[in-house]
């Protein structure tokens, strides 16, 4: 099926309700994850950590997730979708609550690794429910709203973080997230259809095989390769980005929140507005456009030095621009890459790579980066930013091979009526 004109195809009433039950999950998720950032500086004198400690336990939740990851994606297409959800989501919950218990360093450390081992599934099990239950030409919208929840996590999750944290301790907002997290549960628990159309096409009856048979599909890896080289650019810079601003920026500690809610509105904006573009125009195309605005916007901010608070303001809304640009295309065209047999499993795989890849993008960071004491500027960053414009540059290239993959897969096996894909789209 040909079409000159990219149709914008619309949502059904539930589909409505499907993509506001995982844009939710998806908030609570990136608010837990979010919110230790701005609890650091508390929690260490409360429970008299060391800085090292610290970057331990946050980063104890990344390894667990993409551990818990590979660790389920055989199961993954063996189970129907919302029990899966259900599952790894109330596990969730458990581990936040007891975040907010935790009184000790152990104990904390436990919490956000039970945390991660639940919470680090969540996203891999909605872009598989997302795949199962939207067009390709709906997948940029979908996309746009569902990772609203990043945008939304740092317009809420900083300056409502803090509030919170100061009224009633720094255990509360993990406490507040549960709550929210308990009353989703409830709605995805009496809302949300069985999704099970995938059972109908399994094959492997080992989850064991499964797993082998996805990792051996060489497309497939190409897909994982894409994924964890977009991982290593993104995460990158944000480590040190808070000390970076104050450092070398002269931004001030009261006017950080500003500067993090700032970002958080624009992607709150700009998020929607991308996902329709991606259903409009060449998937690709604007994933490649938008990677360059981010190589140039990332050589110039690394660059600065004392800067006005207005510019720094404007350069992070840019770059937060290019950034949400390359991440609803490039999270739509992956989607596309695994057959419905095996989406639970790609998706498992997918999202654990990304957790790993983060991981050792921040850990690379840490080694490039240098300061002479906590108030010296940072010294080699503007390295970290020519780095991040490297592998910018071969994300666009392994994304190209993703493209041509989905390209080749929809001209010589026509898919199934509700995955009707348009060529021009991709």
């Amino acid at each position: 099926m040909k079409n000159k004109q990219q149709d914008i195809i619309p949502f059904t009433r539930y589909q409505k309700i499907v993509i506001f039950i995982l844009a939710m999950t998806q908030f609570t998720v990136i608010l837990d994850f979010m919110i230790m950032s701005p609890l650091g500086d508390m929690l260490m004198k409360s429970l008299d950590l060391k800085p090292a400690a610290f970057g331990v336990a946050v980063s104890a939740y990344a390894f667990s997730a993409g551990i818990s990851g590979l660790l389920t994606a055989g199961f993954a297409d063996k189970f129907d979708r919302k029990k899966l959800l259900i599952f790894f989501y109330s596990g969730f919950i458990l581990g936040t609550v007891l975040c907010g218990l935790a009184d000790t360093y152990p104990l904390l450390l436990a919490a956000r690794i039970i945390t991660g081992l639940f919470g680090g599934v969540i996203g891999s099990i909605s872009m598989a429910i997302i795949a199962d239950l939207f067009a390709l030409q709906q997948r940029g919208r979908v996309m746009g709203f569902v990772q609203l929840g990043f945008g939304a996590s740092q317009v809420l999750g900083i300056p409502i973080g803090i509030y919170v944290a100061n009224a009633w301790g720094w255990e509360s907002p993990f406490l507040m997230t549960a709550g929210l997290a308990f009353i989703i549960a409830i709605v995805i628990a009496t809302q949300l259809k069985p999704v099970t159309q995938h059972l109908l096409v399994q094959h492997d009856q080992s989850a064991l095989k499964h797993l082998w048979h996805t990792v051996a599909k060489r497309d497939y890896r190409i897909g994982f390769a894409a994924t964890a080289v977009l991982s290593i650019g993104g995460f990158m810079m944000m480590p040190f980005g808070s000390a970076f601003a104050v450092n070398n920026l002269g931004i001030t500690n009261a006017e950080l929140p500003v500067l993090f809610m700032t970002s958080g509105i624009s992607s709150l904006v700009i998020m929607p507005l991308i996902g329709r573009l991606s259903d409009k125009v060449s998937k690709f195309k604007l994933f490649t456009v938008a990677t360059i605005w981010l190589m140039i916007i990332c050589i110039l901010y690394t660059n600065l030095s004392t800067t006005p608070f207005y510019l720094v303001l404007t350069f992070n809304v840019l770059m937060m621009m290019g950034m949400l640009s390359r991440m609803v295309p490039s999270s739509a065209l992956t989607s596309a890459v695994p057959d419905m047999a095996d989406r639970g499993a790609f998706m498992s795989i997918n999202a654990s790579l990304q957790q790993i890849a983060g991981g050792v993008a921040a850990a690379v960071a840490g080694m490039i980066v240098v300061q002479k004491n906590k108030f010296s500027p940072l010294e080699h960053y503007n390295i970290v930013g020519y780095v991040v414009v490297g592998v910018s540059a071969l994300s666009i290239f392994l994304l190209y091979r993703v493209s041509q993959i989905i390209a080749k897969k929809y001209t010589d096996k026509p898919p199934v009526q509700e995955e009707i894909v348009l060529s021009e789209g991709i």
